[in-house]
């Protein structure tokens, strides 16, 4: 007889503390979502009221391929990736010389680790990991969180080469471990582009303060009895720079555009899968250092009742000991910072020290008196 799990505490033990996750839910055979993953009616997500219209607008400028920059359209594609990064903050990249059979691998990578019994995936959680590399949870901050996300995920932080071999779950270390060296060379191609179109430009020691610290997550949203009740994650920004995401292809990424958000208005669209394309997305350091040129893009992810989904971000972030703040010539055109310098050290405490709740945590960093 399955357990029952009404008893809020009782859930909470099983799904959080004892490392069984949400997987651990469904594989108990539950048929009706627990009230503690019920979200309220304004978080959830409905498909009906997407907009067909915004959709189709938006649709040209989420495919750009790469493969084109150095050639005679180079230009044209610089420039949609500097529009894309100041209107909707979200873009997909085609031909990007990212090995296509390595992505493959490291979406089945992600099922296999996810597909372990519960005490094997609850070796990494947080206090009792044996690596101060991997974590191993559910939801996001789910002490903080009134009504928790349907998600269970592996976190992997990178140091070098030998301590990711050496310390990353076996299941994944090597294909994740690749995915970040090659996206790494995309990341800064993409960086110097977008400082380009800033009038400025990305040297090593830029590039290395902006994304000295990378982390790769394996995200897993098992099937749910009931998606419109609940989130697979909930409404928010990356604190990073930029995120390199893969994603499968059965879909469930949402965009809220920036544009809507300054009519007062609420819209989102959908990121969908296309094969072999990668998701970038801009994250609040961007923001911040561009003095609100570049867009950090809200995000959030519905489940699905017909198979379980995975992604694989890579965030890349500075250092806990860098400093962020707009660029000089960017306040000496403006006339203006809209963000002060902030120790991002304190930026990733005050994100993580929240529930997820759209783009407060820019706040943090927003310049009151501008």
């Amino acid at each position: 007889m399955a357990p029952s799990f009404d008893d809020g505490n009782f859930l909470f033990d099983f799904v959080v503390q004892k490392g069984n996750g949400v997987k651990g839910l469904v594989d108990n055979g539950i048929k009706i979502v627990p009230e503690r993953y019920i979200q309220p009616p304004n978080e959830r997500i409905d498909k009906k009221i997407i907009n067909s219209r915004i959709q189709q607008k938006y649709q040209e400028l989420v495919a750009i391929d790469l493969s084109k920059l150095n050639g005679p359209e180079n230009d044209q594609v610089v420039r949609d990736i500097s529009i894309a990064a100041e209107t909707l903050g979200f873009f997909q990249v085609i031909n990007h010389g990212i090995n296509l059979e390595l992505l493959e691998l490291l979406k089945n990578a992600a099922h296999k680790f996810f597909s372990q019994p519960p005490e094997k995936k609850a070796l990494y959680l947080k206090g009792v990991s044996p690596s101060p590399l991997v974590k191993y949870g559910t939801s996001f901050v789910p002490e903080m969180e009134m009504a928790l996300e349907w998600k269970d995920y592996v976190s992997m932080m990178y140091t070098n080469d030998n301590e990711a071999l050496s310390q990353w779950p076996n299941e994944c270390k090597e294909v994740a471990l690749e995915y970040l060296k090659s996206s790494t060379k995309m990341v800064r191609k993409l960086l110097e582009i977008l400082f380009g179109n800033l009038g400025a430009t990305l040297d090593d020691t830029k590039f290395e303060s902006l994304t000295g610290l990378k982390m790769v997550n394996m995200n897993f949203y098992p099937t749910c009895p009931s998606p419109e009740l609940t989130v697979g994650v909930g409404r928010h920004s990356d604190m990073g720079t930029l995120t390199v995401l893969l994603q499968d292809g059965i879909g469930g990424l949402y965009v809220k555009l920036e544009e809507a958000v300054e009519e007062g208005k609420d819209e989102w669209i959908e990121i969908p899968p296309i094969p072999g394309a990668l998701v970038i997305n801009v994250g609040d350091t961007m923001q911040i250092l561009s003095n609100g040129r570049y867009k950090s893009a809200e995000h959030r992810v519905r489940t699905t009742s017909s198979e379980s989904r995975v992604s694989v971000p890579l965030f890349t972030t500075p250092k806990p000991s860098e400093k962020i703040g707009p660029l000089p010539q960017l306040v000496e055109i403006d006339g203006v910072a809209h963000y002060k310098e902030v120790l991002f050290g304190d930026y990733m405490q005050n994100f993580f020290g929240k529930a997820h709740e759209g783009k407060k945590s820019l706040d943090f960093a927003k310049n009151n008196s501008a």
